[in-house]
């Protein structure tokens, strides 16, 4: 099943560093059992991103935390 690109939002890290981030979604818009597909997030560059809720982010190589900007 492919992902599909549904969003990009700047995240910003406590240094001032920004971030561009990609948000993917399966490309099945409802699961069989009616559930909503998982959101993804990666990095421009291709690194991935664990959304820890709300604006805010984790980098999974680094460790480091970012949250959204507006």
């Amino acid at each position: 099943m492919a992902s599909v690109l549904v969003g990009q939002f700047h995240a910003r890290d406590a240094e001032g560093r920004v971030y561009p981030v990609h948000e993917f979604r399966e490309s099945q818009p409802v699961e069989a059992d009616g559930t909503e597909p998982k959101s993804t997030y990666r990095l421009a560059i291709g690194d991935r991103v664990n959304h820890l809720g709300g604006d805010d982010f984790e980098l999974l190589q680094s460790g480091t935390k970012i949250t959204r900007v507006s």
